[in-house]
């Protein structure tokens, strides 16, 4: 029996792993996939329409938010991002699990239309790690890496508001918590009951 998909909430300050995290989860757990969200940032070198972002301008960004079109929508680092209520529902529909990669206003907005979606803080070990890795992204933007750390200490302090907490030390064992708490989820009892069904009531019979 198609069971509908439980929605994931999964943020973490700029560089702190969660898109690389987020890929990763796709590719090892059937039937979770990720909420393609809409921005007004300009597409970067590899991106693709449609696949990483719908890319759009800030006016149509406001009509979509005029229209009631965003399930939660958030300016960041000057851009605007939103998620698609219709997406969301239609996938979840299709028993998919949706990730929704997002902040900590979009999740508080998420939060109070879905109270029962999972969310999932990831947190660097140390600002000098965070650091790094925005050096390594940005390697002669130091502007905008000294950006990225003032914003990463606001965002860092709602930690307390999600279900979960991952610390991104390594690679491995950060995704290998991510999938546990996908996993777990998904052996809950109300969804084994729907899920499994059929197989419950032969071994009730």
């Amino acid at each position: 029996m198609l069971n509908k998909g439980t929605l994931f909430i999964i943020s973490a300050p700029s560089g702190g792993g969660k898109t690389s995290l987020v890929k990763a989860l796709i590719e090892k757990i059937e039937r979770v996939c990720i909420s393609i969200s809409y921005t007004t940032r300009l597409i970067r070198p590899q991106e693709q329409e449609g696949v990483d972002y719908h890319f759009i301008n800030k006016d149509d960004f406001k009509n979509k938010i005029r229209e009631g079109v965003f399930l939660e929508h958030a300016e960041v680092f000057g851009n605007f991002y939103g998620t698609s209520h219709v997406l969301v529902e239609d996938l979840q529909n299709q028993g998919f699990d949706v990730v929704l990669e997002i902040d900590w206003q979009g999740a508080a907005q998420v939060r109070q239309k879905f109270p029962d979606a999972i969310s999932i803080f990831i947190l660097p070990l140390s600002y000098d790690v965070l650091a790094e890795r925005l050096k390594k992204r940005h390697p002669n933007n130091i502007k905008m890496i000294e950006e990225r750390m003032r914003e990463a200490r606001d965002h860092i302090v709602h930690y307390h508001e999600y279900d979960y907490v991952i610390f991104n030390d390594t690679f491995d064992e950060a995704l290998g918590d991510l999938i546990a708490i996908i996993r777990a989820h998904r052996l809950r009892l109300a969804r084994q009951q729907v899920v499994k069904q059929e197989i419950l009531n032969k071994l009730l019979s």
